[in-house]
């Protein structure tokens, strides 16, 4: 795992996961899942805008807007598939306003450092790091 640090809104989400005992840890995904942020209206009606996370067995798509250096990330998951609708509502919460910067720097390995490894499957984790890779190059090319 790597010392870079994190920023603070997923230290915290990171903090809130590794306080839990790992048997109650996927019921606080669930509940991340319930919370995915809904897609702002004039992103809705332009699929056509978001990247398909193909690291995802689900149909996963994601957006990233860097508006003067800030950034905001949506992303749509089915409700059938909530793990991987709990990974992209923790990067959307957690990445949506820090700066350009803040996002870069943010540790590709975070995804591994929830606390989640043991209760889903390395193919979750792997498209949680590919949701994360996605937003980073996506921030890395509009800042």
């Amino acid at each position: 795992m790597t010392d870079t640090p994190v920023p603070a809104v997923l230290a915290e989400i990171r903090d809130e996961f590794l306080e839990l005992p790992e048997s109650d840890r996927l019921e606080l995904l669930l509940e991340f899942a319930n919370e995915l942020p809904a897609v702002p209206e004039r992103l809705a009606d332009h699929p056509e805008l978001y990247e398909r996370v193909a690291e995802c067995q689900s149909p996963v798509f994601i957006i990233v807007e860097v508006s003067d250096g800030i950034v905001a990330m949506h992303a749509t998951a089915p409700p059938e598939a909530p793990t991987t609708r709990g990974f992209a509502s923790i990067l959307a919460q957690g990445i949506t306003g820090l700066t350009a910067d803040e996002v870069l720097a943010i540790p590709s390995d975070y995804p591994q450092t929830v606390g989640l490894t043991k209760l889903v499957s390395p193919l979750r984790i792997g498209g949680m790091t590919g949701m994360l890779m996605r937003a980073k190059n996506q921030v890395a090319q509009k800042r």
